[in-house]
């Protein structure tokens, strides 16, 4: 009988496919701030110096042979990027918002957020931005977010790219971009604002801790005008200032509120 079970047991290992006994790729590594997604493997991982690196913040096409998006941040820097294929168990969307949201609570600023044919063909993200043919998959089954670590950390870059391919296999790509001067003012979108506020029900800005600045009411305004069924309460140490702000910018009245609270800037909460 014993030897019947230690039979079976060797045939079950012989039939198990490799992939589940695949290990990281040589000297590979983890990101510090982005927690692995657990079972979660390295398929790819890349380390550049002295790198002229461009990010879309648009969705991507193809014209004339030449890439097109409507922004970008770029700069000159050191790249560090991490493929991981994640487990049956985690789809492409889990292993992404497990990324995002450990990133936000360090403080990491959205610039530009886009999902599914939003993004543009997954085919160009894949070799055109990321030069990963792993990466290539169903226009539907992707999300790319670009985040900015929240300062001293100012001049770094997060990239994110979930997929889903044909095969049913998830990857999740991250990379971190340490660029070598400053990156300057780089504003989010304003439909980055608003996936962000529906997604996750809160928008924190804490630099925006003073009198309401032009460019970030233009900003928030046409945010909330993409979606005029959206109600929020505005909090912060000049919430009512803002308010009003909002208010001459178009967004009507009756959609926002003030609330209490100690945030350190202006806070914005969807009200369900």
């Amino acid at each position: 009988m014993k030897s019947s079970i230690r039979s079976f047991a060797l045939l079950m290992l012989a039939c198990a496919s490799p992939a589940s006994f695949a290990a990281d790729v040589s000297g590979s590594r983890d990101l510090e701030r982005v927690p692995r997604v657990p079972d979660a493997q390295i398929v790819d991982y890349r380390q550049i110096s002295d790198l002229e690196r461009v990010y879309p913040m648009g969705s991507i096409r193809k014209i004339s042979g030449q890439l097109r998006f409507d922004g970008q941040v770029d700069g000159r820097g050191n790249l560090t990027s991490v493929t991981y294929e994640l487990p049956p168990e985690h789809s492409a969307t889990q292993g992404f918002t497990a990324a995002r949201e450990a990133l936000q609570k360090q403080g990491a600023e959205l610039l530009f957020w886009c999902q599914a044919r939003d993004c543009g063909e997954s085919s160009l993200w894949a070799n055109e931005v990321f030069g990963n043919a792993k990466l290539y998959g169903d226009d539907n089954g992707q999300a790319y977010l670009l985040l900015r670590l929240a300062p001293p950390a100012d001049n770094t870059l997060m990239a994110l790219y979930a997929i889903t391919r044909g095969n049913r296999k998830a990857y999740l790509h991250v990379e971190q971009f340490e660029a070598g001067a400053p990156l300057g003012d780089v504003l989010p979108t304003s439909a980055t604002l608003l996936r962000q506020l529906k997604d996750t029900g809160v928008l924190d800005l804490p630099r925006l801790a003073g009198a309401p600045d032009d460019t970030w009411v233009r900003l928030l305004s046409r945010a909330l005008n993409l979606d005029t069924g959206l109600r929020v309460s505005i909090a912060g140490p000049n919430a009512e200032a803002w308010l009003q702000a909002l208010a001459t910018q178009g967004v009507r009245l009756a959609r926002m509120e003030t609330a209490g609270g100690d945030a350190a800037g202006l806070h914005l909460e969807l009200l369900r």
